[in-house]
């Protein structure tokens, strides 16, 4: 394995938000291609059909990435682009877009961090059952070895899956994400299913390219209690952490779910098999953390297990995605999740989602003052826990560029980059002239800085 000295500095991207070519050299339809053609669930009626065309501008997306003086690229595989509908033979044309992009990110000195499941699950194996069924466990780890035998040690690091959290429950359970499901119990079924496949694959990439880092991205929105001299509120912060974290970090560390998530019923816990537990806890190289805000909670004795109530943070800054600026969260965060793993921790995604115009008429999409408060705010956090001793190796702002923001379509914009999507024109927004600025400074403090004794 790599022993690259040095904090990394990247910018992220996911396959479905910037690819575009959609229909082009044998990719097939994803969940969000069908998702997306349904009425009602795109707040602009849009989709990823275009997007950003990085599938045939990749190289000005590189360059924007040097010119930015960044160290590193997260980006993800599209499954139905390398293994058209999602089993079976591979898909030559995919892969040699994959490694185009590989190997120029090597020639310009950048590091690839590649992540093999960011949501594009096949459509083919959706109507087989898709997350909800164990089959699609066994084909997502054949993809990852088919990525892996072909890009091998020249990835960085691969991560299994992105958020797993959006994959089972925004997406099963409150139907907000592709496929678009309202079953509490479907969640739970893929829960497990991503767990497993998540296992599945880890092995697959130790064997096929053994010289890179292998981990896994998981999102959290930590809760804080509403009233925390209150113990009701502080257990009700307990509860949503078990629901929605801890029921990803304890298979993944310890081979066991929450006994108090397993004793409900048809939870994750009912699909295990017989050695499931000990292929989902194999040994991660890191762990990636992506945190955009904070959960305020109640006790909601009414409402399902785990019995909590989400409230708004009043008087407090948010994004135009509705959620509370709250930095401190990610400095809290990166220290519990460090001291409960032990492992090297990514900052894998971080930034704000805004409201800003299509075209450059107006200054607000490139004077993104806010923005930039909100990275200098949250880099400045996971400083801190550096400080008191999280091994954090290395921050993704996201995103690169301006994309295709899922349910939102393009109504918010999280790139540092702004894109123009009448004529793909991409320019750098002061966040992005920020960061760059941010980034040369921590370079010359660290080499500034004496070695360790």
């Amino acid at each position: 394995m790599r022993d690259d000295s040095g904090f990394v500095w990247g910018a992220g991207s996911s396959a479905y938000q910037v690819e575009g070519a959609a229909a082009e050299d044998g990719r097939t339809p994803s969940i969000w291609d069908a998702f997306c053609a349904r009425a009602g669930t795109i707040d602009d009626a849009s989709d990823g059909s275009v997007a950003c065309d990085s599938y045939h501008r990749w190289e000005e997306d590189l360059a924007l990435l040097t010119e930015l003086g960044l160290d590193a690229y997260r980006f993800s595989v599209s499954w139905p682009r390398v293994v058209p509908g999602g089993r079976g033979e591979a898909n030559q044309a995919g892969l040699d877009y994959y490694e185009r992009l590989v190997d120029g990110l090597l020639d310009r000195g950048l590091r690839p961090f590649l992540t093999l499941y960011h949501w594009d699950l096949p459509q083919e194996l959706q109507e087989a059952g898709g997350w909800t069924a164990r089959d699609t466990a066994y084909a997502f780890a054949d993809y990852a070895a088919v990525v892996a035998a072909r890009l091998g040690d020249r990835v960085e690091a691969y991560a299994t899956l992105n958020e797993p959290w959006c994959s089972s429950f925004l997406a099963h359970e409150i139907g907000e994400h592709a496929p678009g499901e309202r079953s509490p119990e479907r969640a739970q079924a893929a829960v497990h299913h991503l767990l497993l496949g998540h296992g599945l694959a880890l092995a697959r990439l130790r064997e096929t390219a053994p010289g890179s880092r292998q981990g896994i991205v998981l999102n959290f929105t930590p809760a804080y209690p509403l009233d925390p001299s209150d113990p009701e509120h502080s257990e009700a912060a307990r509860r949503h952490d078990v629901h929605n974290h801890q029921v990803f970090l304890r298979p993944l560390l310890q081979g066991s779910y929450p006994a108090e998530a397993a004793a409900q019923p048809g939870s994750a816990a009912s699909y295990v098999r017989e050695g499931d537990m000990d292929v989902i806890s194999g040994r991660l190289d890191y762990l990636g953390i992506n945190y955009y805000t904070r959960a305020l909670v109640a006790p909601a004795p009414e409402a399902p297990w785990p019995h909590v109530a989400s409230v708004r943070a009043d008087g407090r800054p948010h994004t135009d995605m509705g959620w509370e600026v709250y930095p401190q969260g990610l400095e809290d965060l990166i220290l519990r999740v460090w001291r409960e793993s032990g492992l090297p921790i990514y900052v894998t995604e971080n930034g704000a989602g805004l409201i800003e115009p299509d075209s450059l008429g107006g200054a607000g999409g490139l004077e993104d003052g806010r923005r930039w408060e909100y990275l200098e705010s949250h880099i400045a956090a996971m400083e801190r826990a550096r400080s008191a001793g999280a091994d954090v190796r290395g921050y993704f702002a996201w995103s690169l560029l301006d994309n295709f923001e899922w349910a939102r379509g393009y109504t918010r914009r999280f790139g540092i980059v702004h894109v123009d999507f009448a004529t793909q024109a991409r320019t750098p927004k002061l966040s992005a002239r920020r960061y760059a600025e941010h980034v040369a400074s921590a370079r010359l403090l660290s080499s500034a800085s004496p070695p360790p004794r």
